[in-house]
């Protein structure tokens, strides 16, 4: 591979996208492979906007330009449309099926795009859609869906998917190894029926 393989991963506060930034970090160390990565998350405690920042090889700065990601993983449908002019013409969304509505629709009775409306909009590139939250219950914790995505979106990274379960192991609290673990393997699945 040329140049870096960036991802982008995108999530509103609360969701662990600072922790799944976090595993693809250390797994990039795991495997001797050069992580540039950078984040935003000032209003993520109100349930704002977060934004990580993941550079696999690349040689220069840790942002990501808009154009240049070749995967976006997104905990959030209005976040994945919100961020998906950062991709590549063939890049690839994993995007968890739920919605948060921000709070601006609410006190300034703004409109908000359809579930379908969104979706329609984000299949101009290869898109898995799965329902991270359900998985991540499934799997023993609502709060593993960062998890979740992760194993679906391992599909399209490249690190191997052995290495990103050790960085799960490595990172998340030690009593929901397991949970994680089963959380991981769970959203793979998902990946192959999506």
């Amino acid at each position: 591979m040329t140049g870096s393989y960036d991802i982008l991963i995108v999530g509103i506060g609360g969701q662990g996208t600072i922790l799944a930034s976090n595993i693809l970090g250390e797994a990039c160390l795991i495997e001797g492979r050069h992580v540039k990565g950078a984040e935003t998350h000032g209003m993520a405690q109100r349930g704002g906007s977060v934004e990580s920042h993941i550079r696999i090889d690349g040689q220069f700065g840790p942002l990501i330009a808009p154009g240049q990601a070749d995967l976006l993983i997104s905990f959030d449908l209005l976040e994945a449309l919100r961020y998906s002019h950062f991709l590549k013409k063939d890049g690839k969304i994993v995007v968890n099926s739920h919605m948060v509505l921000p709070t601006s629709v609410y006190t300034q009775k703004l409109a908000a795009p359809s579930e379908d409306e969104i979706i329609a909009g984000l299949k101009k590139h290869e898109l898995c859609l799965l329902d991270a939250d359900r998985i991540a219950t499934e799997a023993g914790s609502p709060l593993s869906q960062n998890v979740v995505m992760l194993g679906a979106a391992s599909a399209w990274m490249p690190l191997k998917p052995a290495t990103l379960l050790e960085s799960v192991r490595r990172l998340v609290p030690k009593k929901t190894v397991g949970i994680n673990t089963k959380a991981f393997e769970m959203g793979r699945d998902a990946f192959g029926k999506h």
